[in-house]
């Protein structure tokens, strides 16, 4: 994947430009690798219209020189918040914005102790994370392959799912073939849950086996080349009842009509209404119990949120899951997600295995 981290960097810097600061402190790991390629995992990125530095210790100068190219490479001496305020005492900087969702209150004491009096410390809440939601060209191509990826292990594993088999199993299997696949890992704990327990959204797997007449929540995402996919299916193991198949119905219009309205300049609140109105109109929406999506990116959750009343429009470029789902405590539960890009003139939809119903 060609990517131009300087091209990125630059962007921040007009933003840094228009918000009167003269440095960013950022601390997000992915971030890091999203503005210069940076791996490794401790580190404080400062980003500044005079350049970029990285402060870190020993275990990853080497990597940094070679994962880098135009950015500084500051050996940590001490702690990392006492070295990157050492590093701030002694620039020309004033004014220091920082995102105070990613940074603790002790982080922030002790780089302004270390920084000293001179040095102004203002909040600037997600501005990498501004940029990071218009995926580019390249971006989007690495996210075509990874959500290709998770799609054909959904359906290697749903070739798993007979009777007597347990959720860890399945997986673990998941997990191995993602990694045989090419993938770095999962994007996030793998969600197996049968019969009953399909009710739980976010199920971790157990040693609960597989019986006949259940429903199986699949929920698995993979990290390829760094970006990361999200999909899930749900299955009937035997024949499903008519209110299986009704409640079933219901979620995939609901996700049909999100990602029809799921379009450039739409409201990221009115993508989530589309999928509640369907559910309303089957009696479901009270089972629906969380938003219809997220943002998907080098994070399994970023933004935008596709929630009840948000205010964000989507943009070209936007990467967001549309996952509605139904789920009644003691039955089990019924969700179907797709990971969907925004174009200008059209909406594609990453994920591309068949979503209708099916029963084992």
């Amino acid at each position: 994947m060609k990517t131009s981290f300087q091209g990125r960097r630059r962007a921040l810097v007009a933003k840094l430009k228009e918000a009167q600061l003269d440095c960013l402190l950022v601390t997000s790991p992915a971030n890091w690798y999203y503005l210069t390629g940076f791996t490794g995992e401790s580190g404080a990125l400062i980003v500044s219209q005079r350049g970029t530095a990285l402060v870190t210790d020993g275990r990853f100068t080497v990597q940094a020189r070679e994962e880098m190219s135009g950015v500084r490479v500051v050996l940590q001496k001490g702690s990392l918040v006492e070295s990157a305020g050492r590093f701030l005492r002694e620039s020309s900087a004033r004014r220091m914005g920082f995102d105070p969702v990613l940074l603790t209150v002790a982080q922030l004491s002790g780089i302004r102790k270390a920084a000293g009096p001179r040095l102004r410390w203002i909040q600037a809440p997600a501005m990498v994370e501004g940029l990071r939601m218009r995926k580019d060209a390249s971006e989007l191509s690495q996210m075509r392959k990874a959500a290709v990826l998770a799609g054909d292990v959904v359906q290697e594993a749903i070739g798993l799912l007979k009777p007597g088999i347990r959720e860890i199993e399945v997986a673990s299997e998941i997990e191995y073939r993602m990694r045989k696949k090419g993938a770095s890992g999962p994007a996030f704990e793998t969600i197996v849950a049968f019969g009953a327990r399909a009710a739980l959204p976010h199920a971790r797997p157990t040693a609960k086996r597989l019986r006949k007449n259940e429903l199986v929540v699949l929920d698995l995402g993979v990290i390829l080349g760094h970006y990361c996919s999200d999909i899930t299916r749900t299955v009937f193991v035997g024949r499903a009842s008519g209110r299986i198949r009704t409640w079933y119905r219901g979620v995939l219009e609901a996700q049909l009509a999100a990602i029809a309205a799921a379009r450039n300049g739409a409201l990221c609140g009115d993508v989530d209404a589309a999928a509640r109105r369907v559910l309303t109109g089957y009696h479901l929406d009270r089972l629906f119990v969380h938003s219809t999506g997220h943002g998907l990116g080098l994070e399994v959750h970023e933004e935008p949120r596709v929630a009840r009343g948000q205010k964000k429009r989507l943009e070209p470029g936007n990467v967001i899951t549309i996952e509605p789902g139904v789920y009644a405590e003691g039955i089990g539960g019924i969700r179907i997600e797709d990971d969907v890009a925004v174009h200008a003139d059209r909406t594609e939809v990453l994920t591309r295995i068949p979503r209708d119903l099916i029963e084992l």
